[in-house]
Formats: C-alpha cells, sequence, structure tokens
C-alpha cells in the first residue's frame, strides 16, 4: 500500500492544506484532520468526492498508478453527458470506482435538491407580521406555564397552615410553603418588591404573597427561652392560647409486677407477638406505638417497668397522662406493684387498675381489691375514683373494656394540644446505629413534626430526615400524641430531652449556642439547691423516699415524720418499702425533688455512685430521735424567712456637692451608729420621703468601708430623690429572719 501526504491531495486539487483539513472535518472519511499522510486509494477517493463537490479539475498524475491515466476529473455537472454517450460506456464500465463509507448530512445536498421542498417566502403585510408574532408570544408563554406548573407539581405541597417567623429568607420561604423560588420572586415583583433569594423579608410581606399563591400561613409563636429546654420545663414550653388547642389522644403507660402479663396486655391490645420474640418474655427497651379504638388513637409507652418510667420523669420527660397498672389475680398485689403504684400517685397522672389473669382457677378478684385498696385506691364499687377492669391477656376477655375506661377518663380529662404550631416532642429513647447513625423515638407533645423541620433537642441539633412508626411506615408528618422513630440527629440525644422544632437550621445552631452557654455556667445540682428551692416557696413539702429494716420501725417513723408539720410546710414519704436503697428509690426521690432516708439498712456502692450523679441526698439513721431532729430542722430551714430592715446608723446631711439625674454627691456627720455602702432611706421632718444605695463613701481623699459616729464623710448614693441640706440618711441592711 502507497502512502501519500496530504499537501499533495492539496496540491492536486489546486486547494490549500488548510481548505483540505477544513474539508476532512465536515465528513467522516476516517481520516483525523490532523493526520499528515493516508493511504493512495484513500487518497484518490478523497480527491475525486471533492472534485465532484466543488466541479474541481484535478490532477491524477500525482497520484501514479492507474489513476494516473487521467489527467483531470471531469466536473459533476456533465458526468450524465460523458456517461451517456454509448461509446463512452464501455469505457466508463472499466473505469475503477473508490466506494467511500461516510455520513452525510444537509451540507453534502445541493442547495438546488433542497429548494423544491421548502416552502415558497410569501411576504407578509405589516399586520399579518404583528399577529403571527403574538402567536409565537401566546404559544411560548402557554408553553413556559406549563412547565412551570409540571415544576410545581414535583414539590410535596405543604398540608394545612404554613407557620413563618418574624423575617424569612425567600429560599426558606419556598421551602415551606411547598412553592417554586421563581413563583415567589414574581409574587414578590407584582407587589412591587424586588428580592433575592438569600434576602429576608417580614411576615406581612410574606402573608400577602402567600395568599397570591394559594398558601395559608399562620405567624409563629414567640421565641423559644433556652433555660426552659435546658430545664426540660414541658409546661411552659407547651403552654398555648385556649382557642387554639384541640382535642388529642391519650398517652397511656402500663406498668406493674415483672410477672403479672404488662406485655402480654399490650399484645392482646396491638394484636402482635412481641413476648414471644423476646428473652425470658420481658421486654427488652423501650417503646411506643399507636392503636385505634373505636375510631380513637391511643398512643402507648411500653415500659420494661416503673424503674425507666421514673427514670424519665427525673430526666423531665412528662409524657404520660394516663396509667395502667397491672396486678394478677392469682397472685395479688407484690412489692413492685407498690411501688409502681406510687410511681403513679407521685407523677399525679389517672390511674386504672387492670386485673389480670381472671380466667385462672385459683383467681380471688376480691382479695386483690382489698390489696389495691390498702394503698389508697379505692375501686368505684366501693365508692372510690379509681375504675379497675376485670380482663386477660390470653382469652381477651375484657381488653376492649379496658379501652373504653381509658378513653372515658380521656374525655373526662379533656387532653389538648395546638396542631398548628411547631412541633415539641420528648426523647423516650435513643441508640447509635451502625447504617442511619444517631435514633429517637419521640413522642409529639405539641404541634405537627415534619420532614425536613430543623430542631434542638438537648445538646444536639439536626433536621429531621426519616420518620417510621411501629409497624415500619415512612411518615411525612407526625401529629399531638404520636409516636415515631426519628432520624437526623448529629448526637445521639438523652432520655428526656426536649425536640424543639425552629424555623430555620440557622436560627437551631443560635440556640444551640446559648444551650451550651447556659449548660457551662449551670453547677451541679445538690441538696442544697433542693433546700434552696424549697424555700423559695414553690413546693411546700420534703418528699422522702423511706428504707428501712423492719415493718414496725418503717411504721412508726413514716407516722413521726408525717405528723412534723408546720403551718407552711411538711415531710411526705411519697414512698416506703423494706429492704437496701436501690436505684429505683434514688431515680424516685431525684424525679420528685425529694431525699432518701435510709434507717438500718444497706446502701450498695452503685447507688452511692447514683444518687452523686443525680443530686440526691442519702441519709443514713440508726437511731429514730436523731432522724426525726434533723428532718425537723430541715423543715424549719424550709419556713419561709421574715424580711427585716436592720438599722445601722443615722447621717445629718451637711453638703450637697453634685446632682445630676440619679445620682448625688452629698456630705455630712454621722448621728449614731455605723454609715456602710448599703441601702438607706431620706428622712425629711421625720417622715420618710425616699430611698437609695450608697456606692461610694470616703473621708477627705480616703476612700473607707465604714463612717463611725461622730465622724465626718461624703458618699456617692443613687436615688431618684433630690437630697437637701438638712435631710437625714437612715442607713439600714436587710435581714431574713427564719420564722419559729
Amino acid at each position: 500500500m502507497n502512502i501519500m501526504r496530504l499537501v499533495q491531495v492539496a496540491k492536486a486539487l489546486g486547494m490549500t492544506g488548510q481548505d483540505l483539513r477544513r474539508e476532512l472535518e465536515l465528513v467522516d472519511f476516517g481520516v483525523k484532520h490532523t493526520d499528515r499522510e493516508i493511504p493512495d486509494n484513500l487518497a484518490q477517493g478523497v480527491a475525486r468526492y471533492l472534485a465532484r463537490k466543488h466541479n474541481l479539475t484535478v490532477d491524477f498524475s500525482v497520484f501514479g498508478g492507474e489513476g494516473a491515466e487521467e489527467s483531470h476529473a471531469v466536473p459533476a455537472d456533465r458526468s450524465k453527458e460523458v456517461s451517456s454517450s454509448p461509446e463512452e460506456k464501455p469505457e466508463a464500465a472499466s473505469a475503477k470506482e473508490i466506494h467511500i463509507l461516510r455520513k452525510l448530512t444537509l451540507d453534502d445536498v445541493p442547495r438546488s435538491r433542497i429548494a423544491p421542498l421548502l416552502k415558497p417566502k410569501v411576504k407578509l403585510s405589516k399586520e399579518e407580521q404583528e399577529e403571527l408574532l403574538r402567536e409565537k408570544r401566546a404559544q411560548a408563554l402557554l408553553a413556559k406555564k406549563k412547565a412551570e406548573s409540571v415544576l410545581q407539581e414535583q414539590i410535596k405541597k405543604k398540608e394545612g397552615p404554613v407557620i413563618l417567623p418574624v423575617q424569612i429568607t425567600v429560599k426558606e420561604f419556598s421551602e415551606k410553603a411547598g412553592v417554586q423560588i421563581p413563583l415567589v420572586i414574581q409574587a414578590l415583583m407584582k407587589n412591587g418588591i424586588m428580592a433575592t433569594v438569600n434576602q429576608s423579608i417580614d411576615y406581612d410581606t410574606a402573608a400577602i404573597i402567600a395568599a397570591d399563591l394559594g398558601v395559608t400561613v399562620e405567624r409563629e409563636e414567640s421565641g423559644v427561652r433556652a433555660e426552659d429546654i435546658f430545664s426540660r420545663n414541658l409546661e411552659e414550653l407547651i403552654k398555648d392560647d385556649t382557642e387554639n388547642l384541640v382535642e388529642r389522644s391519650p398517652i397511656v403507660v402500663v406498668m406493674g409486677h415483672v410477672d403479672h402479663g404488662k406485655t402480654a396486655i399490650l399484645d392482646a391490645i396491638r394484636e402482635t407477638d412481641v413476648v414471644k420474640g423476646e428473652a425470658g418474655g420481658i421486654t427488652q427497651h423501650i417503646g411506643a406505638y399507636q392503636v385505634e379504638h373505636d375510631g380513637k388513637p391511643i398512643t402507648f409507652l411500653d415500659t420494661p417497668g416503673h424503674e425507666a418510667f421514673t427514670a424519665m420523669r427525673a430526666r423531665g420527660a412528662q409524657v404520660t397522662d394516663i396509667a395502667v397498672i397491672v396486678v394478677s389475680a392469682d397472685e395479688g398485689v407484690k412489692a413492685t406493684t407498690i411501688e409502681a403504684i406510687n410511681h403513679a400517685k407521685e407523677a399525679e397522672v389517672p390511674i386504672i387498675v387492670a386485673i389480670n389473669k381472671i380466667d385462672k382457677p385459683n383467681a380471688d378478684i376480691d382479695r386483690v381489691k382489698g390489696e389495691i385498696a390498702s394503698q389508697g385506691l379505692q375501686p368505684e364499687e366501693w365508692g372510690g375514683k379509681t375504675p379497675m377492669v376485670l380482663c386477660s391477656a390470653v382469652t381477651k376477655q375484657g381488653i376492649n373494656d379496658l379501652l373504653d375506661h381509658i378513653l372515658l377518663l380521656a374525655e373526662l380529662h379533656g387532653f389538648k394540644a395546638n396542631a398548628n404550631r411547631r412541633a415539641i416532642a420528648t426523647v423516650i429513647e435513643s441508640h447509635l446505629d451502625a447504617s442511619m447513625g444517631a435514633l429517637a423515638t419521640v413522642i409529639v407533645n405539641t404541634g405537627t413534626l415534619r420532614i425536613g423541620d430543623a430542631f434542638v433537642c438537648g445538646g444536639t441539633a439536626g433536621k429531621i430526615r426519616a420518620m417510621v412508626d411501629a409497624r415500619g411506615g415512612r411518615l411525612e408528618t407526625v401529629f399531638p400524641s404520636g409516636a415515631v422513630r426519628v432520624s437526623g440527629f448529629q448526637g445521639t440525644p438523652d432520655v428526656g430531652d426536649i425536640l424543639q422544632v425552629l424555623s430555620s437550621e440557622r436560627e437551631a445552631k443560635t440556640l444551640l449556642k446559648e444551650l451550651v452557654e447556659h449548660q457551662k455556667s449551670q453547677k451541679k445540682r445538690s441538696f442544697i439547691d433542693l433546700v434552696s428551692r424549697l424555700s423559695e416557696g414553690k413546693v411546700r413539702q420534703l418528699k422522702i423516699v423511706l428504707k428501712a429494716d423492719t415493718f414496725g420501725s418503717l411504721e412508726a417513723i413514716q407516722t413521726s415524720l408525717e405528723r412534723q408539720a408546720t403551718r407552711d410546710t411538711s415531710a411526705k414519704v411519697i414512698h416506703s418499702a423494706l429492704g437496701a436503697v436501690s436505684e429505683s428509690d434514688v431515680m424516685m426521690a431525684s424525679a420528685s425533688d425529694g431525699m432518701v432516708i435510709a434507717f438500718n439498712v444497706l446502701i450498695p456502692t452503685c447507688v452511692r455512685e447514683t444518687a452523686d450523679h443525680e443530686g440526691v441526698e442519702i441519709r443514713e439513721y440508726d437511731v429514730i430521735y436523731k432522724l426525726l431532729e434533723e428532718v425537723g430542722e430541715l423543715l424549719q430551714g424550709l419556713l419561709e424567712p421574715e424580711e427585716l430592715d436592720r438599722v445601722l446608723g443615722h447621717l445629718d446631711v451637711k453638703g450637697v456637692f453634685y446632682s445630676h439625674k440619679n445620682e448625688q454627691v452629698v456630705g455630712g456627720k454621722v448621728l449614731d451608729g455605723l454609715i456602710k455602702r448599703v441601702l438607706f432611706k431620706v428622712m425629711r421632718e421625720g417622715k420618710e420621703v425616699g430611698s437609695g444605695r450608697i456606692t461610694s463613701l470616703k473621708h477627705v481623699e480616703k476612700d473607707i468601708k465604714e463612717a463611725k459616729e461622730g465622724s465626718e464623710c461624703g458618699m456617692r448614693v443613687e436615688t431618684s430623690t433630690p437630697i437637701v441640706i438638712g435631710d437625714t440618711l437612715e442607713v439600714f441592711a436587710k435581714e431574713f429572719k427564719k420564722k419559729k
């Protein structure tokens, strides 16, 4: 195979090398425009094609071989004439043909062949041109609106009103309302407002454009305080106007002795078989789920026992509305049952007693009712207020009756919440998953929790990524009393932490910084803090968990403690039992802001560590009178102190040297007592005309701490009352005297 340079081909065609390379780019000959050499037969094919295309004369002598006999190419428009001659046909047939595989484009087709296929141009009048232009614009506008509508349908429409803060960016408004940013900007422009995606607009402006876009909006409530979230003050956080509240489903906790059938009753309620899938038939985790009865939802908090219930209470998780105490009809009330009853009573929640296993032959229902009544829960049929439902988890007898009682009790108490606000939820379970990261099970206390909500929770923040219910179904929204597992935490939250939804991730980060700073400034909880909180008058009871070695000592101490009550304070034994102090006792005292008294019983090391961590005081005694004496002293300390003014001395004002607004400089002579940098009263002609505080005290040019009787001094004071020469300043100090 002979090789030929492209420069030679260009020379044979009578064109420049650059023109030849441009032609090679237009048609795929299998030759790159950067190649310098090509095979001889391909070079002849390219030359013949370009000669026909551009009607060129080709010098084939440069190719050599058979093609060299031809001195020039036959023009394309004369090819038919030459081949139509009978004498030339054999010669044409014998000529060597070259077939080239290439792509064809419209540029390869002569314009003369395309022209007949094109519509002839018609000259339009000016009116017709304007009409045609209007039609094109209308079609373009219609296509644009159709594209926008299709794009708009791809965004998930928000259900219900959208909660907006006082200030919000255009981008955040678009995300919250479920409206495309171009439509939001277009609505702003219609109302004469030019704003970019990152610029902020106020609530009134947002409400106007929301009305244009068909979106219902509401102004969000006032800002959340970091101290309320840190202290888990759920009552303050969920406070709302009465007109905004609607009925919500009750949240129920089931407690009782470990072998009396708590989980079996829950299985019968939700018609699942959890027991078989768990070791020993004991619930291994904290969970929550919803069931429906008569078309009304009920949320059940499935805990391992009253210990977990109290642990959540100790950490601020006041989420339970109703407590169901399960008691076995054949075994009766156990020590664990009494603990569960005391925990529920201390939480101040309505109680329903479910007497289980009534299908057993040795069931004694009347004995069980009597034992429950001895714990302060009188059955309704005995004239009391505690509903007692007879049921069997095995035969399903009484299960519907139990659900009816729960709904009736919920209706009587009227549990309500506001669904149209930013959600507040409480963490009842959390763990770290290897694939999904930090997960937490939460119960929504108020508001509606949605996918994409930014939030803070304890010492972490995040954004709701996914929500899954107890059955594994994915949810987009969760209403008050709903239980759901949430992913999207930046760190694992603690049980009892409050999840507070905020308007944006930026606000969440700001609030999180405040929470961290607030946490740094807080001191560790101690017994002294407990006494201080009680002495402020917020609580008038010293709550005590009492443990003793014998029943006689337990009863005597409890009776004596309850007698040690004053007009303002008292001691209340919230739980008493025999045996060593347990972690459950410590957690109950922690949840109730109380203390533990141990009389002649052991305190394990692990319990002491728990008490130290929770800031709970455990006091040990072996003599009853010493116990009662110290508790009496504590109660005296809890009495609200009486505030008194102790007069320190008097000063006769001899001169006023400076007076400006609420600040004055005066001088005088000490008539009696001492003059210190404390409070004073302005006495004029025997009457009090004002008050103030001494901020600095001097003798000549020297600062002094006090001025004694007979000496002279000058002082700078803060007072709104103008002091004049001849006034007497009565200096006094505040004192607090304990009541007896």
